[in-house]
């Protein structure tokens, strides 16, 4: 499955984490990522990831062209919803780009775990039938 990776910068620490923690599940999926992102996680975990921009410069809207295109099958976007970012409409199109497309879509680390735990079962292999 294709995986998109994005946190912003209050929660790249905790992306960082996340992806140690599950390593082992990721390393057998594609990872994309804006370009902080996808290159601090291949700093820790050392996973391959496919970077995009940096998500203020165009990396999300990258990533939403994906999603279009439906070749992403699951979203971890770990947001900072107290800092509002001035690129905030890109961060809303994204979110509606999942929901038009059905991607799964995780915006905190509860979410972010349900969701990969879900993909080692193997409960989101409906989303083959979409390709």
């Amino acid at each position: 499955m294709n995986i998109a990776l994005i946190a912003h910068d209050a929660k790249k620490k905790l992306m960082q984490n996340f992806c140690i923690a599950y390593r082992q599940i990721l390393s057998k999926h594609d990872l994309f990522a804006t370009g902080t992102t996808g290159r601090l996680i291949e700093e820790v975990t050392n996973l391959t990831i496919h970077k995009y921009l940096a998500g203020h410069l165009g990396g999300e809207q990258q990533i939403g062209v994906q999603i279009e295109h439906n070749q992403i099958d699951l979203v971890i976007f770990l947001r900072d919803p107290l800092n509002p970012k001035l690129h905030e409409m890109d961060v809303n199109n994204l979110m509606r780009l999942c929901d038009m497309h059905n991607i799964p879509l995780a915006t905190n680390l509860a979410s972010a775990e349900l969701l990969i735990k879900s993909l080692e079962r193997g409960e989101l292999e409906w989303r083959e039938m979409f390709k």
